[in-house]
């Protein structure tokens, strides 16, 4: 059996297992299985980021950043876009399908045990995200790594990521997403997510609502940490349009960085590059060490953010953008608005029914001439009819489309009309690889690719 076959096997096994939805407010059983491995987790040091927009964008950041400093990296997010092993990156690269099948058979002895146990306490068995959890720690400890990046699953308390205790604790924007699982108020999520903090942390935050900067700071106390708000103690200074990106400027914990090019477009991942600065400062020495010149330029340029304001096309410009929130729907809009030349926009927009479809459409329904309503490819994608009866209630044109490849080829002819307009897909994770994997097929190549 081929290396890949062997870690397609490994996947198989854990889809079979409840999915990533299935969340429980447990970490103790993920624990209980990393015990019998020599608790992997414990053998390198962790940058742990939590938020609702701009964990992965950030971690992202980080890790190039860390790669810059000579340090071998490990970074842990979460979804994949297209293959699972995306999701596992050893030094900026994706997994190697070898260590993915040496990892897990380190682990699956251990896992019929823990299962028994949990089956004679009337629980569940050990679910997919937490058996992906440890496969990470597993794979990193033996890559081996000086540092891993983890983003968190879902929430932070119980999240099974949180059996690693961070160096640092990044959040990114709080807002309002998964409420079913995480609480109705900024302060109930934040409290959730406070528990990625560990006893004499740093604690490196973007700006926040004032509810959860309060949650922050007294959960921060609570754990003798240390904390410091993107505003306050650093932030982003200035920004401006370049060819393929931006040229920022960010105020620093230890000095300032200034004119630095991110080649990434959109306010919000300026923002998340200040965070993702001040983070690596605290990890490395805090307000006492500056980042060198020559590699803060390294590790922004190389950092790399797919499925995320993602250039897919020219001739009509096609975009990719995996919102799948109101906050990052927001987000999305203001990039349209300010990083590309546009005079209008067609949205695909896909959406999954868990997902806050009014929201995302109030968002970003207004900033598109057009809307082609769609259905990502998952058994939990909102009908198409619905998205395309929340725009037309909202005041908006829309048009129906049964699959992603329909709209993509309906908004590319509209879009092609005339040079002034442009085309951006959103809405959902899934959607988003979708239309990666979509626009790399050679039948769609011509007039799609970059």
């Amino acid at each position: 059996m081929s290396a890949r076959d062997r870690a397609d096997a490994v996947y198989e096994t854990l889809l079979s297992r409840a999915g990533e939805r299935w969340v429980q407010p447990r970490k103790e059983r993920t624990a209980r299985l990393l015990a019998f491995l020599d608790d992997p987790q414990r053998t390198y040091r962790v940058v742990h980021i939590t938020g609702t927009n701009g964990k992965t964008s950030t971690a992202r950041m980080i890790e190039s950043l860390l790669r810059a400093h000579g340090l071998r990296t490990g970074l842990f997010t979460s979804p994949h876009l297209e293959r699972f092993t995306e999701r596992i990156m050893i030094d900026g690269e994706p997994i190697e399908d070898a260590a993915v099948a040496d990892a897990w058979d380190e682990i699956e002895p251990f896992v019929e045990i823990v299962d028994g146990e949990l089956e004679a306490a009337g629980e569940e068995p050990l679910t997919f995200f937490e058996l992906l959890t440890v496969l990470a720690f597993v794979a990193v400890a033996d890559a081996p790594v000086d540092v891993l990046v983890l983003e968190v699953g879902m929430g932070g308390e119980w999240d099974s990521t949180n059996t690693a205790d961070g160096d640092v604790a990044v959040f990114a924007p709080i807002d309002i997403d998964h409420a079913d699982r995480l609480g109705n108020t900024i302060t109930e999520i934040a409290t959730v997510k406070a528990g990625i903090i560990k006893q004499g942390a740093a604690v490196v935050s973007a700006q926040q609502p004032a509810e959860a900067a309060e949650v922050l700071r007294r959960v921060t106390a609570e754990k003798s940490a240390t904390i410091v708000f993107e505003g306050d103690e650093f932030g982003l200074t200035d920004q401006k349009l370049a060819v393929g990106g931006q040229l920022i400027s960010i105020r620093g914990l230890a000095g300032e960085y200034l004119e630095e090019y991110l080649p990434q477009y959109g306010a919000h991942q300026g923002h998340n590059a200040a965070l993702a600065v001040a983070a690596v400062e605290s990890l490395i020495g805090g307000a006492e060490r500056r980042i060198a010149d020559d590699i803060i330029s390294e590790g922004l340029q190389g950092a790399t953010s797919p499925g995320r304001l993602q250039l897919l096309g020219i001739s009509p410009t096609v975009i990719v953008d995996a919102a799948h929130n109101p906050h990052g729907a927001a987000a999305l809009a203001q990039a349209m608005d300010d990083s590309f030349d546009f005079d209008e926009w067609g949205v695909v927009l896909g959406i999954l029914a868990d997902k806050d479809a009014a929201g995302i459409v109030a968002k970003l329904a207004p900033a598109a001439a057009h809307v082609f309503a769609t259905a990502p490819d998952s058994d939990r994608a909102s009908d198409a009819d619905a998205i395309a009866d929340l725009v037309e209630a909202a005041g908006h044109r829309a048009t129906v489309h049964p699959t992603l490849a329909d709209a993509a080829d309906a908004a590319r002819e509209w879009a092609a009309s005339t040079d002034r307009r442009a085309v951006v897909i959103a809405g959902s994770v899934v959607l988003a690889g979708e239309a990666i994997a979509l626009s790399e097929d050679e039948d769609w190549k011509s007039g799609w690719r970059a």
